[in-house]
């Protein structure tokens, strides 16, 4: 079968026990199409079908299930045929699912699993969420410098099948320190009577399993790695992270930036938005809104306080939008830059001077254009008879064109120093360049605007 079945065709081969034509389309389907497609199934549907299947294709099939979905079969699921299927799942997505489980489930069914797959799953449940030592796999292969290329060639014979790639094969001492690493290609292109001392090579792209998974997953874009290995405090070899979970390390870090910056709170767990529930939006979204609503009503008072300026000056009115889309836009456009400078570790804290000379720089002549379309806006629709007595178009113009410039400027200034400021006291600058950063310029924006049209306007 070349073509993936729809949902309907497939409850009906259901429905008919076709067991071969099941068979036929799950071995013949990648692994991914299948599991998505059978995530559309009832559960009852999905384990009819799993249980047709071979052990070994039934785990990499349930392996690619999303998590939430892999945690409502197991729980339900026979304890003892669950743990058949846990053994055979690659060694990193079995620890993910057993760090999800309930308590009491995982307590019922870890002891079902086999001696090696128990003590795995416990090694890699104990290292913190979010660092290698969480996302990295224990199928690995390893060879000593002192073989052959023939003997080595025979010992991943015997090793890749249990592997998950064996395209890198680390090399180790008698202590299982890492001394080095050799390409399957290499191996292969070798005369088979060389050492593997001879082909290794010694500098070593490495982890730690304490390091942060994003820092992981940024080495092994950086060296266009297909897989690194990561070791402990002592350079012993314990596991190593591949390029497809780099992938979706990668993701979940995309994801919970891109919440951040939209001041959206939660786990940034990467869940499909249809299957987040209407509470779980409410609680993540309401928080900030709500307190950044609260903190605008100081723009309010802002305008309140120069109520006076608006009643003489009634046009001002016309500038608020502008004052407040102005600051915003450049506002965040600053910290956008900013944040993903630092996450890209194109600058540091150490380039603080140069990161905002360089803003002023841009924001200045933003600042210029911005400030004479003001000019113009005023003095083209304003009519010059609705003014008080002894101020003219061209003097209310130049105080907004003013007013409007200084807004860019701080507000640049603004959006590329607190995305730094956040770094210095060791948080997330996500956090910053949400719409907190937006509250903050449209006050700051309203108290500027107001203050300089007063002094250049407003008697003494």
């Amino acid at each position: 079968m070349k073509n993936p079945l729809l949902i309907p065709e497939l409850r009906e081969l259901i429905a008919a026990n076709d067991m071969a034509a099941i068979r036929e389309f799950c071995a013949e389907t990648h692994p991914e199409t299948v599991a998505e497609l059978l995530g559309g199934l009832e559960h009852p549907e999905i384990w009819r079908i799993l249980h047709m299947l071979d052990t070994p294709l039934r785990a990499h099939i349930f392996s690619h299930f999303e998590l939430d979905l892999q945690v409502e079969l197991a729980t339900g699921q026979n304890r003892r045929q669950m743990a058949r299927l846990l053994e055979e799942m690659p060694a990193d997505d079995r620890a993910d699912l057993i760090r999800e489980l309930d308590e009491k489930v995982r307590d019922e069914l870890l002891p079902l699993v086999a001696k090696a797959e128990r003590e795995d799953i416990r090694k890699l449940a104990q290292y913190e969420e979010e660092t290698a030592g969480s996302v990295m796999s224990t199928d690995y292969a390893v060879l000593r410098p002192d073989m052959t290329v023939e003997q080595a060639i025979e010992q991943l014979r015997i090793q890749a099948p249990e592997k998950e790639t064996i395209y890198y094969v680390y090399v180790v001492d008698e202590n299982r320190r890492l001394i080095g690493f050799v390409s399957l290609k290499d191996i292969i292109v070798s005369k088979p009577g060389r050492r593997i001392r001879d082909l290794m090579h010694t500098d070593v792209i490495k982890a730690n399993v304490n390091d942060d998974q994003e820092s992981v997953a940024g080495k092994i874009e950086k060296y266009d790695l297909i897989a690194i290995p990561v070791t402990d405090d002592n350079d012993v070899i314990v596991g190593i992270v591949t390029h497809d979970d780099a992938i979706d390390i990668i993701r979940q870090e995309q994801t919970e930036d891109i919440e951040k910056l939209m001041a959206i709170s939660g786990e940034h767990e990467i869940t499909p938005y249809l299957k987040i529930s209407v509470f779980r939006h409410f609680r993540n979204r309401s928080g900030w809104i709500v307190g950044l609503g609260i903190i605008s009503m100081l723009a309010g008072l802002v305008i309140q306080r120069y109520e006076e300026v608006l009643l003489q000056f009634a046009v001002l009115a016309t500038f608020l939008p502008m004052i407040a889309d102005t600051g915003g836009n450049t506002g965040s456009q600053s910290a956008t830059l900013v944040i993903r400078a630092l996450a890209l570790k194109e600058i540091s804290l150490r380039d603080i001077l140069r990161v905002l000379f360089k803003e002023m720089q841009v924001s200045a002549m933003m600042a210029c254009v911005m400030g004479l379309l003001a000019y113009i806006r005023l003095i083209v629709f304003a009519e010059s008879d609705a003014m008080p007595p002894g101020t003219t178009l061209a003097m209310l113009g130049l105080a907004v064109a003013v007013a409007l410039a200084l807004q860019v400027l701080t507000s640049t200034l603004i959006g590329a120093l607190l995305p730094l400021i956040a770094v210095f006291f060791k948080l997330d600058p996500a956090i910053v360049a949400s719409p907190a950063l937006t509250t903050v310029v449209d006050i700051t924006g309203l108290v500027i605007f107001f203050a300089v049209v007063s002094r250049f306007i407003m008697p003494a």
